[in-house]
Parts: structure tokens; sequence; C-alpha cells
């Protein structure tokens, strides 16, 4: 590693007008502020900083973002405040360094609510400046390298966020060498046997075959001869990781496994890029189907470049890409471009994509996202997926992720054309909508006046946008029964409190909780968005906790049609406090489930037996059994005291059932009659918190049939 003296120099190099003075107080203050801080290796924490200072002026990037990198961990690590590093190095890195600091805080491999809320964050950082997600990618590549010096369960843990995460955030903003280093790090900690397997067997085949590399880049280096272009010809084995990935998804082992070799040829204009494609594809023969022409048709993020698979020496496939030197230089640091600087002064690379733009256009999307949950499920569709160029039948472009379908061609067009698809032609071909597209395929979308998104869609459907979309659509047909549900339960809960449900009730709590109207108020207490608590709570506050009188069990569920009998399901056993949905059943009326049970998908293609249904609000009487398995010390009066700990939180046991006896421990199944989710949850901590409890757990058996 450089020390601060080869950094400037490196800097000096590329940018001769850079303030080394600056970064030379940059990197004194922040050795001051880490002084006395160790890195799990052992080294003085300042040599991390320098390093990701170091990844980053490789990268020939801009004087505030080197000055940052040598200070992202002083405000979250060390005394060093906001304000101490604006008054020293200006508002703008201080800026930088905050949005480094709080990306570091972030948690993207959290519980899936929080991990939305905290992409949604990440894309806010980099809407403000992408000089942020460079720095702190930069930071990640530099503990990646790193990763051995820290605790096993560490590197799992920061090795699967690396590869979930920030590959793919990487390779999204143009920079694959990056994306192909982090995953094959991330790679060798999470499958190293795999990785350490790949590399014998390339050490095998080069011994068997001699240097291929050498070889083919001497054939194509004749064949620019040939046709008198002076091009540079680069050649190497693709990366462990992603042959890996080509083996799983092809299924199929290495000694199949044909393009396993890359190249990349630089020339000086687009026109001899076309030309040394025909070159080759004179020389070898051309594989169908592997051939993109990212020239004319560039990703969002500036790629610009010709692929293409032939069958070389001995038959073997070799992927050969073609690029102009300008192309290359975005290829290589993708959005950090923008920022890059040769000879003192910016780069002026005409495909170069502008961050500002780029980042409004992938936020374009989320944004009609209504919940995290919507908005994760973009990101995952949409941020991490390469892309597909497919025609509208006037000869328009139309960009849409791998993987994507006509529904996503025509959600891509406008939703008008979405909702109203009745089907498509790719080619002139009528197809089915779940057809995925391939690159340069056109598509012809038909539709109908009349026609609405159908539940199915959701499964033929690909990009966050139409999902979206398609999810409007189907609430919004479904509004009219949420709002009768709704209405069911309001008067429900008003009746609980000895109140009169009126217009202008509803109308003043839908006031308060800032909802449009009485109908938009009722259907969020249908679609369970909201809770009749909340909506008793607004209009009567001292009543809204008030017990009142026990609900009896034949009452306990609202939605039901009439008298209609009704039973909990075993297989999941919902206890009042759950989300639940009813499945009709044949002489037993209707069957309740917790919305999560995992029998449900037995009846996904029967929506007729499915109906809508809510807990009664209000105290339900100690009648809902729940099975627990525990595990537990095989010692004298442990099992009474168990019982008698149940029994303290005014819960009776009904069954118990011995699964497992040992000298040490017992293993029983335990029913338990509650009166709530709350109840339940009680029990549990209850029984959890005892010394002679190993275990406990909720049984849920999709064998247990009601």
């Amino acid at each position: 590693m450089e020390d601060i003296s080869g950094l400037i120099a490196r800097i000096k190099s590329y940018h001769p007008k850079s303030d080394g003075d600056r970064i030379h107080r940059a990197y004194e203050f922040g050795a001051a502020m880490h002084e006395g801080q160790f890195r799990h290796s052992g080294e003085p924490y300042i040599c991390h900083p320098l390093a990701v200072a170091e990844i980053l002026a490789e990268q020939r990037l801009d004087d505030d973002t080197i000055v940052t990198a040598l200070l992202h961990d002083t405000v979250e690590d060390t005394r060093a405040s906001f304000e101490d590093v604006a008054d020293r190095f200006g508002p703008e890195v201080a800026g930088l360094v905050d949005g480094v600091t709080k990306l570091t805080k972030l948690q993207l491999n959290s519980n899936e609510t929080k991990q939305a809320e905290n992409f949604r964050k990440l894309f806010m950082a980099m809407s403000r400046d992408m000089r942020v997600i460079l720095v702190k990618l930069a930071d990640r590549l530099h503990n990646m390298r790193t990763i051995k010096s820290m605790k096993p369960e560490g590197q799992h843990r920061k090795a699967r966020e690396t590869m979930d995460i920030y590959a793919p955030l990487a390779g999204r903003i143009g920079m694959q060498w990056m994306r192909e280093e982090l995953e094959d790090l991330a790679f060798s900690v999470l499958n190293p046997e795999a990785r350490n397997s790949i590399i014998r067997r390339f050490i095998t085949l080069q011994r068997e075959t001699g240097d291929v590399i050498d070889k083919i880049t001497s054939d194509i280096r004749i064949e620019l001869n040939r046709v008198g272009i002076a091009g540079e010809v680069h050649g190497r084995a693709k990366r462990p990781f992603s042959i890996w990935r080509k083996m799983e998804e092809k299924q199929i082992g290495f000694s199949r496994l044909s393009d396993i070799y890359g190249f990349r040829v630089i020339v000086e204009t687009e026109e001899e890029c076309y030309r040394v494609l025909g070159a080759i594809h004179q020389r070898w023969r051309a594989v169908p189907g592997r051939f993109k022409d990212y020239i004319s048709q560039p990703k969002s993020n500036g790629y610009r470049s010709i692929h293409t698979t032939v069958s070389g020496r001995d038959g073997k496939r070799v992927e050969v890409q073609i690029r102009t030197r300008q192309m290359h230089e975005v290829a290589e640091t993708g959005v950090a471009a923008h920022w890059s600087y040769r000879d003192g002064e910016r780069v002026l690379n005409p495909f170069v994509v502008d961050p500002a733009g780029w980042v409004a256009s992938l936020n374009e999307q989320f944004d009609s996202a209504d919940d995290h949950d919507e908005f994760l499920e973009a990101v995952r569709l949409e941020m991490y997926q390469d892309q597909v160029f497919c025609f509208t039948p006037k000869g328009e472009v139309v960009k849409l992720p791998k993987g994507a379908t006509p529904l996503d061609f025509a959600y891509a067009i406008h939703t008008r054309i979405g909702d109203a698809c009745v089907g498509a032609k790719v080619d002139g071909v009528r197809v089915p909508l779940w057809t995925r597209l391939r690159n340069g395929q056109s598509c012809e979308i038909l539709t109908a006046e009349g026609q609405r998104p159908q539940s199915t869609w959701m499964d033929i459907a690909v990009t966050g946008r139409a999902k979206s979309a398609i999810r409007r659509s189907l609430r919004a047909a479904d509004r009219v029964k949420f709002i009768r549900l709704g209405t069911e339960l309001a008067r429900v809960a008003f009746d609980g409190v000895q109140k009169r449900m009126t217009n202008k009730a509803l109308a003043t709590a839908a006031k308060s909780l800032h909802l449009q109207d009485v109908d938009e108020l009722l259907a969020r207490l249908g679609a369970a968005e909201l809770t009749t608590r909340r909506l008793i709570e607004v209009l009567y506050p001292e009543l809204a906790t008030q017990t009142g009188d026990e609900i009896d069990a034949g009452s306990a569920i609202v939605g039901l049609d009439g008298d209609a009998a009704f039973e909990r399901a075993n297989c999941c056993q919902p206890v009042p406090g759950e989300r639940i949905v009813g499945i009709t059943r044949r002489g037993k009326g209707v069957i309740i489930h917790a919305i999560d049970c995992p029998t449900l998908v037995d009846f996904e293609d029967q929506p007729e037996r499915w109906v809508d249904l809510h807990w009664h609000s209000g105290n339900h009487p100690s009648v809902n059994t729940v099975t627990f398995d525990l595990t537990m010390t095989n010692d004298a009066g442990v099992l009474g005291r168990i019982c008698t700990l149940v029994g303290a939180q005014k819960a009776n046991i009904s069954n118990m059932e011995f699964i497992d006896r040992k000298p040490d421990f017992y293993r029983v199944r335990m029913d338990v009659d509650l009166r709530s989710v709350e109840h339940m949850h009680a029990v549990r901590l209850a029984l959890e918190a005892d010394q002679d409890v190993a275990t406990i757990a909720r049984v849920r058996d999709p064998d247990r049939k009601p």
C-alpha cells in the first residue's frame, strides 16, 4: 500500500492542479482522530481510509472525493464532528462524509420493512451526490480485500451483504470490474470449496491445453492486421464466481462449460468496432443468440460495447467485447467517469451518463411504490437485472429488465395500455402474455375496451412498474368489497363501545386521520390498513381502552354471511389479533386460517372459496388452543413449575404429549387455551424466560387438517 506521498503523487499524475496540501492535511487529521484505533488485522486504522482513497484515485476522481475517503470514518468512529470537518475542509466534503456515515449505519440486510426503508435512504443519498456511493463502494471493496482478519461469523454476514447488495449496485452504476471483484471476494467466503475447485480445474486445463489466452489473443491480432486496424487486444479467464454462476444457471459441470475465456478489443472509432466485428465473424463462426449491440442501444448507465460469442480454437467458445477507448473508460468506471480527471481537466467523455439524470430515471419507477414492500420489490426486480431492448411497431426502443414479458412491455409504454391488454404479438406472431422477451424483438400489444387487470398478472409481470400498476388496479376493483366489509367492522366497533355509527362520526374520523372521505376510511378498514381500535381511539379516546363484556365465542368473527358456521384451522391455529382469511368448505362452513398459513397455497386456484374476515374487536374468551413445542430440563419439579407459569398467565393447559424423553431433557407438545395473540406472546415470554426451558416454538403443522 502507498503512503500519503505516493497517493498524492498518483493524483498529481492525472490532476496536476490537485491541492496536495489539502489532501495531506486530510490524512493528518484522519490519522490524529483515529490515533489508538486498530483494525482486526492489527494495523493502525488510518491504513483503511488511505486504502479507500487509493482505490478512488485509481478511478482518477476529484480532490473532494479523495478527501472524503480519508475522512469517511472520522465522524462515526472518532470525536470529530460534522462541524470540525466543515470548518477544515469545506461544506461539500462535510456533506459527503455525513452521507457516507449515514450509509454505513444502514442495515441493508435487516428485516424486509427496515431494509426497504433503508434502501429508500440509500437512493436519497445517491440522488444528492453519487460520490457518496462511490466512497462507500470503495470502502466495502477494501473491507472485502481484508476480510480474512475478521471473525468467521462476521465474514459470512459481510460477504452475504456484499453479494446481495453492494456487488449488484456496483454493476448497476457501471463499475463492472468492481462488481466482479466484490462477487469473487464474497464467493471465497460463502463457498470456498467451490471456488478452490474451479481454480484447480483451471490449472489442470491450462496444463493440458497450454496458454489458450495467448494463442487466441494472437489470432485476433492477426485478423485486425488483415483489415488494417490498430487496436489493443486483451484476454483473460473469467473469474471463478462468474464461472460458478454459469454452471448453476445451466446446470452443467465445468467440463461442459465452454465460454470461460473473455477477450476485449479496444479501437479508436465506432466505425472500426463494426469492422472488427465483421473480421471476427469472417474468421470464426458466431454462436446464435449470443450477440448484443450495446453501441446502438446503450445501457442506462452509459455502457456501450459490442458483445459476440464465437467458436474459436478447437471449438472452444470465447466471448469478445469490442469498444472504443472512450467507451472503455465508461465501461471501467461507470458513472464515476463523470468526476474523472486527466491532465488537470475533467474528462469530457461523450458517453458518460449524467449521474443526476441517471438517478432521477432510476427513482422514477420507485416513486409509484405505495409502501415499503412494493419499493423493496421494485428495487430487487429493477436494480439488479440486465436489460433487454425491444421495439414497438413504430420502431421505438423500450428498455426492460431481463426476463420481462409483453405485460411489462405494455406497462412500460403506458399504464392505460397495460390495463387494457388482452394479448400480444412478438415479431408478428401471437404469443401468451407470459412469454419472455428477447433482445431485438418487436412487440405489439393488443387491447380491448373494458378489459381490466387480472390477479394472475401479478405472477406474469416482472417489472416493479407493472406490478405496482396491476396492484393499484386490483385494489380499485376490490374497493367496493372493502368498503362493505369496512362498514360492518365499523358498526361492530361502535356497538362495542355502545355508540351509534353515523355518517357524521365517520366523516369526523376521516378528517382527523387525514383521509380523503368516508369511503376511503371504510376501504382502509376493510383492507386491514386501519384498525377499528384506531377508529374508536380518534373519536372516543376515553373509551378506546375500555374492557367491555367478553365476546361470545360463536360471534368472534366479523364478515361471515348470516349465521354461517366456522371453525379454526388446526394447521395454523389462528388466534384473535392475527390477520385471518376464511376458506369455504362444504359441510363445515368456513375454515379460519392465519393469512400466512402455508396450506393456503392449496386454494390459490379457487378464489371463489376465499372470504375476507376479521376478528371481532374486544375481549375474547380463552378458548383458542395453540400448541407449543417445548424442550425442558428433565429434573425434579421442572414440569410442575412450567405448568404453574402457564397458570400464572391465566391460561389453561388442555393437553400435553411427551414427544421425547431423555435422561437430561423432556420434549413435550403442550396445548394452551388462549384469548388473543397478546395473551399467546405473554405465555410464551414467561416460558422462554425460565432457565430450565431450552427451546419453545409454536407448532404450525400443514398435515393437521381441520
